[in-house]
């Protein structure tokens, strides 16, 4: 299947705000409803966030459990990517809770620490990742390692040695994060270089990286992300509509390269989720 391309639609992150585009999905009905929409345009995985009624990034797990709840009840097969690092303010144990109750296929890895925004700490404790990694092993959970710098591969590559994070691995490549690597097409091809064999990759570009790094991801046999968590602008100066209009744009590029789509079914087979 070298010629499918997975698509992840990441519907909004843990910083979203409604006055910068108000098509922003906050509610658990919402953030469903969205991902009916970015599946039927396309999205073999949807990445979820969970936001609370102030409007903040939350881990409560209840509203993990009632956005599945009424996706899987429209019979709708898309991978559900649920995260582990919704709320900087979070414990180790709810950033984990909601995956053993709810044992998604699955979830995110953030392989290390940095400076967020250049404010505060994106804390990824070696003790944190090693319960996480033992957590996703016993519940089934497919680890996305999402990478923000080199360090962060090199990272997993020990716990792939300590058995704490299953092979075959699949990585994201986060780049324009501030406090991470920038999103050019130097620095992806450079962490394409370091990944292991046998492994499966995605990688997306924040804000205004966002198309050059698809382009190029799609060109070095990468898979893609999209969505309103890494750019709320469809275009400069234009605003989103939609995380669907993300995906539809997604899937006229993949087919403009002469690729093809993956369904949620063959993404399960790419990366080994059967």
């Amino acid at each position: 299947m070298k010629d499918k391309v997975i698509i992840t639609a990441a519907l909004t992150g843990a910083f979203p705000a409604k006055d910068k585009n108000p098509n922003i999905p906050l509610t658990p009905k919402e953030i469903a409803d969205d991902v009916i929409n970015v599946w039927k345009a396309g999205a073999a995985i949807a990445h979820l966030h969970m936001i609370d009624e102030e409007g903040n990034g939350t881990m409560d797990k209840e509203r993990f459990k009632e956005t599945v709840e009424l996706v899987r009840e429209r019979e709708c097969d898309i991978i559900l990517n649920l995260t582990t690092s919704g709320d900087l303010n979070a414990t180790d144990e709810t950033r984990m809770a909601h995956l053993i109750e709810l044992k998604p296929e699955m979830a995110s890895f953030d392989a290390g620490s940095m400076n967020w925004m250049h404010k505060t700490i994106f804390l990824n404790t070696p003790s944190f990742l090693e319960k996480l990694g033992q957590v996703m092993i016993d519940n089934n959970v497919k680890p996305e390692i999402e990478v923000f710098d080199a360090g962060m591969l090199y990272n997993t590559l020990y716990y792939v040695k300590k058995g704490l994070v299953a092979e075959p691995t699949h990585y994201q490549f986060v780049l324009g994060a501030p406090g991470g690597t920038a999103a050019t097409v130097e620095n992806l091809v450079y962490l394409k270089s370091l990944l292991p064999e046998n492994c499966t990759w995605s990688a997306f570009g924040i804000g205004q990286g966002h198309l050059p790094i698809l382009y190029t991801t799609l060109a070095l046999g990468g898979h893609i992300r999209v969505g309103m968590e890494d750019n709320i602008y469809y275009a400069k100066g234009q605003m989103a509509k939609s995380n669907a209009e993300f995906v539809e744009r997604a899937v006229r590029i993949i087919h403009e390269l002469n690729k093809e789509v993956a369904t949620p079914e063959e993404a399960r087979q790419i990366l080994g989720l059967n």
